[in-house]
């Protein structure tokens, strides 16, 4: 573990030119440019050809989350102006219901221009459908980073109506600009579907009903997980060393049937977008949890982030697998729902996905240890061919099959 925590994360820095960053999307999502990185020849084509690039029978999944308007701006009556940016439920195991609320609920966010937020309620008027709401803030607690917010309301709506009227679309920061109309559409999966995200899975914005048309027809089976992007996936690692930088939790829901089709796959994947990898990765250290305790509550499991590193992990793919599918079955349970902080880096073993579609991530961002990872170290060989082959980067950028 200690040669994973003291890698300098200065290594997997590269320049980014403020150019190459796409500020906006293509106006056809498939005919983005796709690297192909196969067993270490870089290649490229276009991503309407992914198809023919995915072994027919593979078991291909897909994050279904969906992008929350969670930016909510408040004005003062001193004129200042406050921004909560919800980041998830208090207690986030069941967004669903959280979002069907029609009186409160608690939030934890980010509160820009805090200072000027010391006391008090803060409040805004939303109309919705010719009804005039009034919606209301009060900062319930306020840690160092994270404050917990409570929003309350009349009217009998649910707080994703409220959402949804009275909220902006979180496009990312480095984008350096406002949100606009067309990203509430086009920052979004045509797949997305379960709401609780603050970032797009971004590798997903490639696709396009003819391309899982495509994928139909190439006989390659499509199945979704629900990983809820934090806001973390923004964050820099800032520390000399990785071992002093904290992965953000995210939640994860994925049912019964596809931990089967997974083993029926033979525990090979290809994972669209690193939170898919987080997630399917992440499977193996729940089933062995399960394996060592058949009786841990649900509420129990969770990864860490140094969880595949502190020990020896004996058991294979399947076999963890097979335990988390018989414990959900002995449970009742069609879905698992977890909590993920796992940190995939140089050193990692990658157990279950086999092949990655994924868009240029950050300098120094713990999305290219991942990627350094799983193709042994050789992301600059992919990097610097994309970025001397006038692809573009970030969440609106090009994309990547990698298969190691």
């Amino acid at each position: 573990m200690d040669k994973v925590k003291n890698i300098e994360i200065a290594e997997y820095d590269y320049p980014l030119p403020d150019e190459r960053i796409a500020k906006y999307p293509l106006a056809k999502r498939d005919s983005s440019k796709l690297l192909l990185y196969n067993k270490g020849v870089v290649s490229e084509d276009t991503f309407g050809n992914l198809p023919k690039h995915i072994p027919a029978g593979a078991l291909m999944i897909f994050n279904n989350t969906k992008v929350i308007q969670a930016r909510l701006r408040f004005r003062k009556e001193t004129g200042a102006q406050i921004e909560i940016f919800c980041l998830e439920p208090e207690a986030p195991s069941d967004y669903l219901q959280i979002f069907q609320q029609t009186e409160s609920c608690v939030w934890q966010a980010l509160v820009g221009n805090s200072n000027r937020w010391k006391s008090g309620t803060l409040t805004q008027t939303v109309d919705i459908d010719g009804r005039s709401v009034t919606l209301t803030a009060e900062r319930i607690s306020a840690p160092a980073s994270v404050n917990l917010v409570r929003f309350s309301w009349d009217g009998g709506v649910t707080f994703a109506e409220l959402l949804e009227k009275a909220g902006e679309l979180p496009i990312p920061p480095y984008l350096n600009r406002r949100t606009e109309e067309s990203d509430k559409s086009t920052y979004q999966t045509v797949y997305s579907k379960i709401k609780g995200s603050v970032a797009a899975p971004t590798a997903g914005l490639h696709f396009t009903p003819e391309v899982f048309e495509a994928l139909k027809n190439a006989g390659v089976i499509c199945e979704e997980v629900t990983l809820h992007v934090g806001a973390g996936t923004f964050k820099p690692v800032k520390s000399d060393l990785i071992a002093d930088h904290e992965m953000h939790e995210e939640y994860i829901e994925v049912s019964r049937e596809l931990i089967a089709r997974i083993i029926a796959a033979g525990a090979s994947v290809v994972a669209v977008g690193t939170t898919s990898v987080r997630t399917i990765e992440s499977l193996y250290f729940l089933g062995e949890a399960v394996a060592e305790n058949e009786n841990i509550d649900e509420q129990q499991l969770a990864v860490s982030q140094w969880t595949p590193y502190e020990r020896e992990h004996t058991l294979t793919a399947l076999e963890a697998l097979q335990a988390l599918h018989d414990y959900m079955l002995r449970k009742g349970l069609d879905r698992i729902h977890s909590h993920t902080r796992i940190m995939i880096a140089p050193g990692y073993k990658y157990r279950i996905v086999k092949a990655i579609v994924t868009n240029f991530h950050q300098p120094k961002s713990t999305l290219l240890l991942l990627v350094s990872a799983f193709v042994s170290g050789d992301w600059r060989k992919i990097y610097d061919y994309a970025l001397s082959h006038d692809f573009r980067f970030l969440s609106y950028g090009d994309s990547s099959l990698l298969i190691p």
